[in-house]
């Protein structure tokens, strides 16, 4: 249903019911759930997010990343209830339905790069699971490199490629093993020799090249890099123009997959359908989730048709590419294909310029990055010092759901905008507003 008015809070927050839920939450839930703030959901339509207690949200998380279509898209709920109503499951590792065969093509058609084939899974995870033993099968090489700042996932294939938080990892070793990591280029992070995007971008890719192949491994040994387009949990970090183009033309000189994690950057969020395509880098593998599916539990892999070739009971997964859930991200898909893809384009330059505009006014934001719909705006304590300040990013955060508005962070001092693709110039404008009193009164309660 639509809301009148958002955000619109009606009590101190949280209200009673919400506690009441937290307290049993509290009691029943296992404590690994990293809960920022006490907001419990009710319904949605659109951006606006109702509690259980009846006060509105502004929401500019879409569920990270994944709500692309908005909370309720009239289009998505009636493309589930159709799809309900025919079968709920019948697993597409044993049988066939068109549904899953059609999505797949919608994919493979929206990817660059010559025909393709496509596994669905259930998340973004099991998609990077599936990709790093592709890669293995089809090299026959045992190594993959990854990235320092990077997520992929917490089953401990995706675990071992990620780097990003040392929690993530804490009394889980053994890793997988054969995975090394590389720099990512981070331009407001570097060095003060690599004074240049250009120059950050060569140091990464010299990195891999000549300490990593020729110290650690082989590259005859390599089966991929995996790479995020635009970094996610580390910061929302876009990289230097050069540095994709370079990892595609390393990766050809030495055999090595290119893999691209498009799990949080894909889907039109940055208001291309695949964030690599905004540097006109093909790749050899692609992993999706999120907002392929508008809320529904889907990933996939497209893979270059000669790589997805593996014999009958080499990967599978009883659940992956569940009926309903294809049905939701063809609709999904139509949807984006008309406007929502236009939209993040749109709409998050709209947001980008508001968001800089407001980072020349304060002495808090270190930078403003992003493409689309996925933006990052870096908390320091100061412009002048850079220094991160990871407990302000986090008041903010809590400030900003006590005015009526759901943002989350990334990396160690980061606020994240990944609203859905449906947000309008006003609503993008009322958010930078509503960050904008969080931060002052986040940095006024912190002597800042």
């Amino acid at each position: 249903m639509p809301y009148a008015k958002v955000p619109e809070l009606k009590m101190p927050l949280p209200g009673p019911k919400a506690k009441a839920a937290i307290a049993a939450d509290h009691e029943y839930i296992s404590t690994s759930y990293t809960r920022g703030y006490p907001f419990v959901m009710a319904r949605g339509s659109g951006l606006a997010a109702e509690d259980i207690d009846g006060n509105v949200f502004l929401d500019l998380t879409a569920g990270i990343a994944v709500n692309a279509t908005g909370h309720a898209h009239p289009r998505i709920v009636e493309a589930v209830r159709r799809a309900a109503e025919q079968f709920m499951h019948m697993s597409g590792t044993d049988f066939y339905y068109p549904v899953q065969a059609e999505l797949a093509k919608m994919l493979a058609a929206r990817t660059q790069g010559g025909p393709r084939r496509v596994f669905f899974a259930n998340s973004g995870a099991e998609a990077n699971e599936c990709a790093m033993k592709l890669a293995r099968w089809y090299t026959k090489r045992p190594y993959l490199i990854s990235f320092r700042g990077s997520f992929h996932g917490r089953t401990f294939g995706a675990m071992s490629l990620g780097c990003s938080k040392a929690i993530h990892r804490n009394h889980y070793a053994p890793l997988v093993p054969s995975v090394l990591h590389a720099n990512y280029p981070y331009a407001f992070r570097a060095a003060p020799h690599l004074d240049t995007p250009e120059k950050v971008g060569l140091d990464a890719l010299d990195y891999i090249e000549n300490t990593i192949l020729k110290r650690e491994v082989q590259a005859e040994e390599v089966a991929g890099i995996f790479v995020e387009p635009i970094q996610g949990e580390g910061g929302y970090v876009v990289p230097p123009d050069n540095f994709l183009p370079g990892l595609r033309k390393l990766c050809d000189k030495h055999g090595i997959l290119l893999i691209f994690d498009e799990v949080q950057s894909g889907m039109g969020r940055t208001g291309k359908f695949w964030a690599h395509e905004h540097w006109g880098v093909q790749a050899d593998i692609i992993t999706s989730a999120k907002g392929i599916a508008s809320g529904l539990p889907l990933g996939a892999v497209i893979a270059r048709k000669e790589i997805m070739t593996w014999p009958p009971g080499s990967h599978a997964s009883t659940f992956g590419g569940n009926p309903v859930a294809c049905a939701a991200a063809v609709e999904t898909l139509k949807l984006l294909d008309e406007g929502l893809i236009q939209n993040a384009a749109d709409v998050g330059k709209h947001l980008l310029e508001k968001l800089k505009a407001l980072a020349a006014t304060s002495n808090h934001i270190g930078e403003v990055r992003g493409k689309g719909l996925m933006v990052g705006v870096e908390i320091v304590k100061s412009k002048a010092g850079k220094e991160k300040d990871g407990e302000l990013r986090n008041l903010v955060e809590d400030t900003a759901f006590h005015r009526g508005m759901l943002i989350l962070g990334c990396g160690e001092n980061t606020i994240r905008f990944c609203p859905s693709l449906t947000i309008s110039k006003a609503e993008a404008e009322k958010g930078v507003e509503l960050f904008a009193l969080a931060l002052q009164d986040a940095a006024k309660k912190l002597g800042r």
